[in-house]
């Protein structure tokens, strides 16, 4: 007899169940692929348990944007819900449609992932101007998937999937979002309370073996419910566009996902080794990728995985005559460039310039080739404001009532590396000059 429900063992999750369109969306062609995508690029060379990948994080994420979906369409969670809000969202009164609902954003959340590149974003913009990662998402949903949805009965609708998937702000072109589908895309995208961040910051923090992304991911989702919107003013009357939030009691446990993610970017997304491998990895994929950047054909794209990268990489580093030959044996032999020197936060203070000026002298001293600058940023405090229902049933602005969320300071990366061979030399230099550059005032140029 056919199984009509299958699982899957998860590090995370523990089971994952699914039915038999999923299943067929899991053994596609395009889904296979994700098993050969690493989540986080060549952090493994530094994190040696960091080898997860995309397959099993998209399962997750599934997992965990059905919990959110079951959470905030209870009965009782939306019991409280102002007539003027449901009146916004009428699908919340058609309990008969929501195993539609709930399955398309099973589906798009197994799909989100599906436009990754070769180690995931360590080398993104080499995709032609205009094209990201959502743009091939969207593209595999709308026209690699067809064959996939039309086996399904009923059958989904491709594009209700690809925008829940990505997001309005990725889905210009599928525009207009609906109230409804704004809601469900903000469960696997969203900044807070997004099943793609939950996801990836336990089960990052899970194989890295670090303790910086955990948090209590259960108690977020069971205080989770669909609220009118965020305070307009100091007077606290709100409007009635319907909005993702949380319960009083969830506002902890939100500050706790913002400070985690804080966290990973700083000991992990950000450490200095796992950055100067992405340079590595970017200068190699531009000088051996046709016209320098990635091939948007879908056939091609699927066709192109971390695994013939690193074969390309192993057969450049042996070969001294190879295309990218230097940046293939740095990665190959772990010969990469070394960190020389930090900007720490103060230093921007003292000299807004100081990166700059240290990065010029360290030129001139040991030869513009053996110097690389990375001055990544990345914001960490929440991008935006969302609803808290307070417990005397006020509607409240996260933005007023929680700092945590607005004052995380940004994570930066800020270094100089040098070719190791000129390593000594360029140490020496930054301790005889750095103190000049930074001192409060200075008009000192190196």
């Amino acid at each position: 007899m056919t199984k009509t429900t299958h699982e899957f063992r998860d590090p995370i999750h523990i089971f994952v169940k699914l039915d038999a369109d999923e299943r067929m969306v899991i053994n596609s062609e395009p889904f296979q692929r994700l098993r050969h995508i690493h989540q986080l690029a060549m952090t493994y060379l530094i994190y040696p348990g960091g080898t997860h990948r995309r397959f099993e994080h998209s399962i997750g994420c599934m997992h965990l944007a059905t919990c959110i979906f079951d959470t905030i369409t209870d009965p009782e969670n939306l019991r409280k819900l102002p007539y003027e809000v449901r009146n916004r969202i009428p699908e919340i009164d058609r309990s008969d449609r929501f195993q539609h609902w709930r399955k398309t954003l099973r589906l798009a959340a197994l799909c989100h992932d599906l436009g990754h590149l070769p180690f995931s974003h360590a080398a993104e913009d080499l995709l032609p101007k205009g094209v990201s990662h959502e743009t091939m998402t969207k593209r595999f949903i709308l026209e690699g998937m067809r064959d996939i949805w039309a086996k399904m009965e009923p059958q989904p609708k491709p594009e209700q999937i690809a925008k829940i998937a990505v997001g309005e702000k990725e889905a210009q072109e599928l525009l207009p979002f609906s109230p409804w589908e704004r809601i469900l895309s903000e469960i696997i995208t969203g900044d807070v309370f997004g099943a793609d961040r939950m996801d990836y910051l336990l089960r990052d923090s899970l194989h890295a073996g670090v303790i910086y992304g955990h948090f209590d991911h259960h108690r977020l989702i069971d205080t989770m419910r669909i609220l009118p919107g965020t305070a307009q003013d100091d007077t606290e009357e709100y409007n009635f566009e319907p909005e993702l939030g949380i319960e009083q009691g969830g506002v902890q446990v939100a500050e706790s996902l913002l400070v985690a993610r804080y966290l990973m970017f700083i000991q992990v997304y950000f450490h200095n080794v796992r950055r100067i491998y992405d340079i590595h990895l970017k200068s190699f994929l531009k000088a051996t990728l046709k016209d320098g950047v990635y091939p948007t054909d879908l056939d091609e794209f699927l066709a192109t995985t971390d695994n013939e990268v690193l074969s390309n990489i192993r057969s450049a580093a042996r070969n001294c005559s190879a295309v990218g030959h230097e940046d293939a044996s740095r990665i190959l032999y772990r010969n990469h460039f070394r960190k020389v020197f930090q900007l720490m936060a103060q230093d921007c203070v003292n000299n807004p310039f100081a990166l700059a000026e240290i990065a010029a002298g360290l030129k001139d001293h040991v030869g513009i080739d053996n110097v690389i600058v990375d001055d990544a940023n990345k914001s960490t405090a929440s991008k935006s404001d969302f609803p808290i229902q307070a417990d005397d049933d006020r509607i409240i602005s996260a933005h007023g009532q929680s700092k945590v969320m607005t004052s995380l300071p940004a994570a930066s990366t800020w270094y100089i590396f040098v070719n190791p061979e000129q390593r000594e030399k360029a140490c020496a230099w930054v301790k005889k000059n750095v103190d000049a550059v930074l001192k409060p005032g200075s008009e000192h140029h190196a």
